[in-house]
């Protein structure tokens, strides 16, 4: 049977006057104990231990534990508090030791401390409640947070450290100074949440810890979204990021799935993943990020799956080591490149689409600078679809492009590789130029306004089984000291146009046109001019006439004519 008691303010016939009188009553006597609180104020520290409940008689907040400083309530057992506002200064305000400690309808403000710290071996419930300025720390205890409130804590809003165990649900985080949930070398699931306002990482799993974000809506903070790093796995799904410096970041070692989410107006990036981290990311969707909509550097690998990209600046990058496997892709509608290698980062794409880009896919770097596109179409990509610089690397099979300067292009020292490609209306077919190498095979090349095939300067061509079809006036054409070969082509087009423009350093074979080959030599080279600069000739300060001058001679004779022929 539950033992009742009444506190009222000041007392009266049948109450107690304070709380800590009714708590020592109760503590006089086994079992449990139920103090019931009159509306008003109490500057008060309890300590309280056994099997209590603190229930305000009044609304919630009617009843106020305010005292000077300390903590306000010291809980121990089986301890359940209901509608009380507790106030506390320079200290833990609720210090939960050990048992269960239930808070339901409960205000606590911490003026320079902490709001909860429910230690080790401790379970605390916390439903409907208010937290204010400091933040709520599980350091290794269990517990379960629903349709709370967190707001302006001076550092994390909610911290799970030490091996704790939190479930908070249906609950919003606002105006945090760091974090909203930081959850280090710990478990913490967030289900149905909102986060705004933070300081940095709405949210952050650091420290090996295990984290699940489902459901939940984050906007206007000033870092990341969603933060993991070091080591830390878990699962963030059907999440809605806005306004956040970068929606979701994986680093160092970190590898979590990101799956049916929406990254908006994100400020940097969408998803970033730099530092050697990794992850899953299914079926996201990232929209007008201001910078990069997916990055990956310095030996981040993410792999990414059904990403829809859509506005902003550039859709995928990977660079400085980088590297990533991207398939059924995506992007639309960007002011920049739609996909980007650089700086010794490798990149396998899969089933891409890209509509309305600067851009296609442009990589530039060193030999180590690598990307490969298996299936997909480039559509309005003005500049170009596939564009290689450097002396990067390139491999492209079964993609479609059309509508824009350039389809295909190899520029400086860089390698591409065409395999079953198309190309449509573009202002040129394929472009080599530099010391670049391109070799394409059973493509076909329809309708550009210029050259299907143009090379230039020193580049490198091996074409085999590829149409050229309704180009301009010349469909291939081969200038400066480039070389290479056709071999098994077919050229159609316009009567009088030329086939083939070259240098007579391409070998064709088999080609197959009714237009004619052009083939212009390049001009010799003028013969090198020997210029001779003397530095220790004699200096004159005026005009010389009739003279003879030698100098640089080891031996000099001189003779002198007479006006009558005899020599002297």
């Amino acid at each position: 049977m539950v033992r009742r008691y009444v506190v009222a303010p000041g007392g009266r016939w049948g109450a107690h006057g304070d709380i800590g009188s009714a708590l020592r009553a109760a503590g006089k006597r086994p079992g449990p104990a139920r103090v019931e609180i009159e509306p008003g104020s109490y500057p008060e520290r309890l300590v309280v231990r056994g099997e209590i409940e603190l229930v305000a008689r009044g609304e919630p907040g009617s009843v106020v534990l305010n005292p000077a400083r300390g903590t306000v309530l010291d809980a121990a057992g089986s301890v359940t508090v209901r509608g009380l506002r507790l106030i506390g200064r320079d200290a833990d305000v609720v210090d939960a030791h050990a048992g269960a400690l239930v808070l339901d309808q409960v205000e606590v403000r911490a003026h320079g401390g902490v709001c909860l710290h429910a230690r080790r071996d401790c379970v605390a419930v916390l439903t409907g409640s208010h937290f204010a300025y400091g933040r709520v720390l599980f350091a290794g205890g269990t517990g379960a947070v629903e349709r709370c409130r967190f707001t302006d804590a001076a550092d994390n809003a909610l911290a799970v450290i030490e091996g704790g165990r939190v479930t908070v649900r249906g609950s919003r985080i606002e105006a945090s100074r760091i974090h909203g949930v930081r959850v280090s070398d710990a478990w913490a699931e967030l289900t149905g949440c909102e986060l705004t306002g933070t300081g940095r990482a709405a949210v952050c799993a650091d420290t090996r810890a295990e984290l699940t974000v489902a459901d939940c809506v984050i906007s206007a903070v000033h870092g990341e979204g969603v933060l993991f790093i070091e080591q830390s796995r878990g699962l963030m799904r059907g999440c809605r990021v806005s306004d956040a410096e970068h929606g979701v970041a994986v680093t160092t070692g970190s590898d979590p799935v990101v799956r049916d989410c929406v990254f908006t107006g994100c400020r940097d990036t969408g998803i970033n993943v730099p530092d050697g981290g990794r992850g899953t990311f299914e079926d996201c969707e990232v929209l007008d990020a201001g910078a990069v909509s997916v990055f990956a550097t310095r030996g981040g690998a993410p792999t990414v799956t059904g990403c829809r990209i859509a506005g902003g600046n550039v859709g995928i990058a990977l660079v400085e080591q980088a590297r990533g496997r991207f398939s059924r892709i995506t992007v639309r509608d960007l002011t920049n490149v739609a996909l980007r290698v650089r700086e010794g980062a490798k990149a396998v794409f899969e089933d891409v689409r890209a509509e309305r880009c600067a851009a296609g896919l442009e990589t530039l770097g060193d030999t180590s600078t690598t990307a490969e596109l298996t299936g997909g179409r480039f559509d309005d990509c003005h500049m170009g679809s596939v564009a290689c610089g450097g002396q990067s690397r390139a491999t492209v099979r079964q993609v479609t492009a059309q509508h824009g300067i350039v389809g295909f292009s190899a520029v400086e020292e860089a390698t591409l590789h065409l395999h079953d490609c198309q190309v449509a209306q573009m202002g040129m077919g394929l472009l080599a130029i530099g010391k670049s190498t391109l070799s394409a095979r059973n493509l076909v090349v329809t309708g550009p306004g210029g050259p299907g095939l143009g090379a230039m300067d020193s580049a490198y061509l091996d074409v085999t089984g590829t149409r050229f079809t309704g180009c301009g006036k010349v469909a291939v054409s081969v200038q400066g000291l480039s070389a290479g070969r056709l071999v098994d082509c077919s050229v159609t087009g316009a009567p009088g146009g030329v086939a083939v423009q070259h240098n007579g350093r391409v070998a064709l074979i088999s080609l197959d046109s009714s237009l004619r080959v052009e083939e212009h030599a390049p001009e010799p080279a003028p013969a090198p001019t020997t210029v001779v600069n003397h530095y220790n000739a004699p200096v004159f300060t005026g005009a010389i006439q009739h003279s003879q001058i030698a100098f640089g001679n080891s031996h000099v004779i001189q003779r002198q004519t007479t006006q009558d022929g005899a020599g002297t």
